[in-house]
């Protein structure tokens, strides 16, 4: 077994949707990206990256690159599953935190869970989406971002 985590964060901005866990939510701001900027995703990539060894996001996914311009991260992520099969790995189980003062995010769990899963070929037990603020403190708190934590843990297939 080898374990991984990550932190990624993206500014908020007005005119692009907010998309967490590939799941659109309705909110006034989006998060900014070379990609559509799902700071969730893009922290379960890394983490399992990490686990296995096999660098980070920027790596496999240069802004740099026009092919991941505006992407869908459950897309990136989907490469990543396929690079870890071919390794002989695959998820035991994934933990993130979401930290942001708005929106309310936990009417979507259930379904950000049950997306992150199925690509990531586990049950949704085995995905765990949380969030917390930041107490108003920092650039998170003043609602100019949002972070996420992410842990994976891998095993051999």
């Amino acid at each position: 077994m080898r374990i991984g985590n990550a932190f990624d964060v993206h500014p908020l901005v007005v005119g692009r949707a907010l998309v967490l866990g590939g799941i659109s939510i309705p909110f006034e701001l989006g998060l900014e990206g070379h990609s559509d900027g799902d700071a969730l995703t893009h922290a379960v990539i890394d983490s399992l990256l990490g686990a296995a060894g096999l660098g980070d996001s920027g790596v496999w996914f240069p802004p740099t690159d026009p092919k991941w311009k505006g992407a869908n991260s459950i897309e990136m992520l989907r490469v990543i599953m396929e690079q870890l099969k071919e390794r002989n790995w695959k998820v035991g189980n994934v933990d993130s935190v979401i930290i942001c003062e708005r929106p309310k995010l936990s009417p979507y769990f259930a379904q950000i869970r049950q997306n992150l899963a199925k690509v990531l070929e586990v049950t949704e037990t085995q995905v765990s989406v949380k969030a917390t603020t930041s107490e108003g403190l920092g650039f998170v708190g003043r609602e100019e971002a949002i972070a996420v934590h992410a842990v994976a843990l891998i095993e051999k297939a």
